[in-house]
């Protein structure tokens, strides 16, 4: 008989290449970079790029920060003015299946699920009380806060910032003495790469 190549098996591994957007949020006592999970919230990571590439994060500060909870950004100015945002508030994604971990980025918002906007935070323990809660026994769940994303680089300055001095304001109690700005946050261009394992077909001899 004559052996011919005449079949194929899809037996072997091909890596796909996805990008995985980053941040860099350049703040006055150092730089945290911020990859985000696109996959997982879409509507998050859109919602917070689009602040990001308006340049809306530069100039504003961490105006809530609380050690071993979480720090907060994205709304208020130095002079703890709230900043003018009149984009409409986005999904609550907390059913996305990502935890609040510590050094993972999530979006702030009110009692209100669905009312997140530009406001933001790091978390700097695992906050699991944040996660949102399925239904049972065919009672509505828990909404709980969107997680989109995690800190890759620049823990040390997460730490800096969690460990500040802090005062009350007639806003807030947990305001920084010595405010803590993002001087300027841009979206990382060419940024490193997830790999994807996907089959890809092989051909193999048969009879």
């Amino acid at each position: 008989f004559i052996a011919v190549i005449a079949a194929v098996a899809f037996s072997s591994l091909c890596l796909s290449q996805v990008t995985a957007p980053k941040v860099s949020l350049q703040t006055n006592v150092g730089e945290i970079i911020i990859e985000l999970n696109t996959e997982a919230a879409p509507i998050s990571t859109a919602n917070f790029l689009g602040y990001v590439n308006e340049r809306f994060y530069d100039g504003v500060i961490f105006h809530r920060v609380i050690k071993d909870f979480m720090i907060q950004a994205g709304g208020y100015r130095i002079e703890m003015e709230l900043k003018p945002n009149s984009k409409a508030p986005i999904k609550n994604e907390s059913d996305n299946g990502l935890k609040n971990l510590k050094y993972t980025v999530a979006m702030a918002r009110t009692r209100v699920p669905d009312s997140a906007t530009s406001q933001f935070f790091i978390n700097h323990k695992d906050n699991a009380f944040l996660d949102g809660q399925a239904g049972k026994n065919g009672q509505p769940g828990r909404p709980g806060y969107a997680v989109f994303g995690k800190v890759v680089k620049g823990m040390d300055i997460v730490e800096k910032i969690a460990n500040t001095q802090t005062k009350s304001s007639k806003q807030f109690a947990n305001v920084p003495v010595k405010p803590i700005s993002i001087i300027k946050a841009v979206e990382i261009k060419n940024s490193s790469t997830k790999t994807i394992e996907k089959q890809s077909p092989k051909a193999v001899p048969v009879s």
